[in-house]
Order: structure tokens, then C-alpha cells, then sequence
């Protein structure tokens, strides 16, 4: 008997795969470096079904259908190289090799073309839902050859997440590195969504007094609305969890001390590249390392003293207002992330679908949401859709919402309470609303001290003035 595929990793990510494809009729042959996991897992999860195990890369090569679709799932980094090496001398032209980790896309770039030159395809997967997803159905961004895709349409299609309308959430992104990429700036977004709850807690918590549990009744109200996601889903069990040693609520006493893997790091460095304004992802970012900082948080907060943390207006208008702001800034949030993929796939030539994106992102993935629906319809109506915020839905919504997304802001500064990817939401907005900035001053100054010449707004040209005369 031929195996319609093998993976390659038999960590929790790699075996959860194995089980799904194997469950969904497609059988497995496992192989790991580690002998004993692959024992394990044989001896458990996969005990009496249509998997394998292998010992080496050429007692796999033997087992696998041709063209032969190998999975690999291990560590991003020198790990893969290290896997393809490994790999690569048992190969046959036509084969096709896929990362399924959370590698750089650049990376995943130089792999597709070295091994494209020796006959081999490698797909770009960037694979989202974590240990639960891999098993019972993740969204899957591939990348790569179309052909290999081709190949491994039909495994995909069956393992992914299927929505209300039965559309499985893989689809394929572009060539080379295109689905690592898009997997990048998913996990981009996922942090910006993930820093803007945070912040709508820490301003409920702090400056209105709010236990856990009553932030949790207000998330599992909001998650039936307009901002039902998973995350807002999660944050509200995850506000409910009591602490078996102390009895009380959990996240209070977790450090608040977050930590990162990278890929939102990635999506800042590369928007930077890219002259992408993505302000909301960022600051997440930003957040996350501030948070790091915690020894010099706790020195500084004894030294550096701000306003007192009171409010004096009407609690219902300031949860009401957080509600609204949290919508408001996810929508700005994603038009950051949405722009960026559209120069993207200009600047690498990847031609991506933003619909079909956003049509993947609906389940499986850390970011689903029902605003991803109104998302994919964005991009119906406007398959060239420069920003979301240009869309009449989404401008309306947002015009709807920003008095009270001003007054959430304003309340949280007033207060002294940090609100950084709110604020950069709303502070993008009225950027990409404004018709003037105040960058004629920037040129005026960059021309005054470096000759960097600037352009006028009454006549064509590129201008210099002498400024000392």
C-alpha cells in the first residue's frame, strides 16, 4: 500500500495533522528524528488507524504515493534547513515538500527557488488554529508552485475549517513565498486584535472599577453582536477562570509580562520596508515589548507619578463607548492589514485575492470573525479596494462609531491608563481621512538642512530654497 502523504515532526502540531488527514481518508506515514515520539504516537493517538511510522527519510520515500507530499513540521529557521537537507538526496524530481511551521517569508522564498532549480516543489504553508485546529480543521495559506498545489488541493481541502456555507478556509495564495506571507500578516493582525481587547479591559478594570467576571458577562454579550470573534470569545472564559490556590479570578494574578514569536515583529519590520502604515500592529507590537520592561515599570511607577485614575461621567455611556471603539478600531485595524497584503502582492508579484483571504480567515484561525463576511463583501462589490476605510459600509460604520470611540480614548488618557493600539486606530483614521498633513513642514525642514529639495502645490517641478538668506 501507498501513503497519500507523509509529515515529517511528530510534535503535537505535526500529529494533530496526521490525525485529521488520516481521519478525513487520507493515509499517513510518520517520521520524526526522535524515535521514541515516533514510538509514542504510534502506540497512541494513531493506535489502530491507517497511519505509519518510518525510521528513516528513505524507508519514507519508499511508503509515499508519487508525487511524493511531504510534510514537514518543525521549528521555524535553521530547523528546516536542516529538515530539507535531510530529505533532499531521497527525492525525485516533481516531489513536493511543505513547511508548515511559521517561517520567515523570506526564507521560504530562498527555499522555493533553490529547490525549483533542482526539480522540486516546496509549498509555503502558513498553518493557523493552533493544537486543536491542526486536529479538527485549521485555515491553511499555501504557497508556491500552482502545480504542487494542485497536488495537495484535495488533503487540504478536507482537513481545513469549514464555515456556515461549508467552504473549506484553504485557498491558494501565489507563488514562492506568498502564503507564508499572508500567514504573517494574519498573525500581524491576530496581535493587533489581541492588544486592542486588552486595553478595552485594562480601561474597564482600572478606571471603572469592573471585576473580571462582570468584564466577562460584557464580552460574552459583545460576542453576540457585531464583534463576535474567537478572541472575544476566549477573553471572556479566559475572565471567568478562577484560581484553584488563591479563588481568585486567574488573569489577576498571571504577570503581565506578554511574549512574542516573531511574526508580528516581522509584519512591523516588513511593513517598514514596504512604506505600509500599519500604526495599530505596531503599536502591539511596541506593547508587547513594553511589557517586557517590567522591572523598570515597577521602579518607574514609584518615581514618575501621573493623574489619578477617576472617572466622573456615566458608566453605561464608557462601556457602551468601549464597545463601539473595540468595533472601530478592528475595522482600522484591518485595513492596515488589508493594505499592506495589497502592496505586497505588488511589490513580490504575488497577485493575491484579498477576498479569498479573507474568506480563509472565517474559521479555523486565530482571527475569525463575522466581520470577516463583511469583509469578503468589501471586495466583491471592489476587487480593487484600495482601503476598507473607502468602502461605504465601513466608512459608515466608522463614522457611526467615532464620538464615542473619541470618548473611550480621551477618558483612558484623561485617567493615565496606556491605550496604545486604540489610540494609533483612531490616530490612523483621521491621517487617512486628512487632506493635508503637516508633512510639508517635515520637506521644508528636511530641505533646509540636507537639500532634499521638495515639490509645491501651485506648479510642477522639484524646488530648493537657500533657507539662510
Amino acid at each position: 500500500m501507498k501513503y497519500k502523504i507523509g509529515v515529517v515532526g511528530l510534535g503535537v502540531m505535526g500529529h494533530n495533522l496526521a490525525l485529521n488527514m488520516e481521519r478525513n481518508g487520507f493515509p499517513v506515514a510518520g517520521y520524526d528524528l526522535d524515535a521514541k515520539k515516533t514510538e509514542a504516537f504510534l502506540n497512541g493517538p494513531a493506535a489502530g488507524k491507517n497511519i505509519i511510522g518510518v525510521d528513516s527519510p528513505s524507508a519514507l520515500m519508499a511508503v509515499l504515493e508519487k508525487p511524493r507530499r511531504i510534510l514537514m513540521m518543525v521549528p521555524a529557521g535553521a530547523p528546516v534547513d536542516s529538515a530539507i537537507a535531510h530529505l533532499k538526496p531521497h527525492l525525485e524530481k516533481g516531489d513536493i515538500l511543505i513547511d508548515g511551521g511559521n517561517s520567515f517569508f523570506m526564507d521560504t522564498e530562498r527555499r522555493n527557488s533553490e529547490l525549483d532549480k533542482e526539480g522540486f516543489n516546496f509549498v509555503g504553508a502558513g498553518v493557523s488554529g493552533g493544537e486543536e485546529g491542526a486536529l479538527w480543521g485549521p485555515a491553511i495559506m499555501p504557497g508556491g508552485q500552482r502545480e504542487a498545489w494542485e497536488a495537495l488541493a484535495p488533503i487540504f481541502r478536507a482537513i481545513a475549517a469549514k464555515v456556515e456555507d461549508g467552504i473549506p478556509c484553504v485557498e491558494y495564495m501565489g507563488p514562492r513565498g506568498a502564503g507564508h506571507y499572508v500567514k504573517m500578516v494574519h498573525n500581524g493582525i491576530e496581535y493587533g486584535d489581541m492588544q486592542l481587547i486588552a486595553e478595552i479591559y485594562d480601561v474597564l478594570h482600572r478606571l471603572l472599577g469592573l471585576k473580571a467576571v462582570e468584564i466577562a458577562d460584557l464580552f460574552k454579550e459583545w460576542n453576540k453582536g457585531e464583534l463576535k470573534s474567537y478572541l472575544v470569545e476566549i477573553t471572556a472564559d479566559i475572565l471567568t477562570k478562577i484560581d484553584q490556590e488563591t479563588g481568585r479570578p486567574l488573569v489577576d494574578i498571571i504577570l503581565d509580562e506578554a511574549q512574542q514569536k516573531g511574526t508580528g515583529k516581522w509584519t512591523s519590520q516588513n511593513a517598514l520596508d514596504l512604506g505600509a502604515p500599519i500604526p495599530t500592529i505596531n503599536a502591539a507590537v511596541e506593547s508587547r515589548i513594553l511589557s517586557s520592561l517590567k522591572p523598570q515599570r515597577v521602579a518607574a511607577a514609584k518615581v514618575i507619578h501621573g493623574p489619578k485614575v477617576q472617572f466622573s461621567g456615566e458608566r453605561e455611556m464608557l462601556i457602551q463607548a468601549a464597545r463601539k471603539a473595540l468595533y472601530a478600531s478592528k475595522i482600522t485595524s484591518y485595513a492596515q492589514g488589508m493594505g499592506m497584503l495589497r502592496m505586497a502582492s505588488d511589490e513580490y508579484k504575488y497577485d493575491l485575492n484579498l477576498r479569498d483571504i479573507a474568506q480563509i480567515w472565517r474559521g479555523g484561525c486565530i482571527i475569525r470573525a463575522s466581520l470577516l463576511n463583511d469583509i469578503m463583501g468589501a471586495y466583491e462589490r471592489d476587487p480593487r479596494l484600495q482601503n476598507l476605510l473607502l468602502d461605504d459600509a465601513f466608512r459608515s460604520a466608522v463614522e457611526n462609531r467615532q464620538e464615542a470611540w473619541r470618548l473611550f480614548i480621551q477618558s483612558a488618557i484623561g485617567a493615565g491608563i496606556p491605550v496604545l493600539a486604540t489610540s494609533a486606530s483612531m490616530a490612523y483614521f483621521d491621517a487617512y481621512r486628512s487632506e493635508t498633513l503637516p508633512a510639508n513642514l517635515t520637506q521644508a525642514q528636511r530641505d533646509y538642512f540636507g537639500a532634499h529639495t521638495y515639490r509645491r502645490t501651485d506648479r510642477d517641478g522639484v524646488f530648493h530654497t537657500d533657507w539662510s538668506k
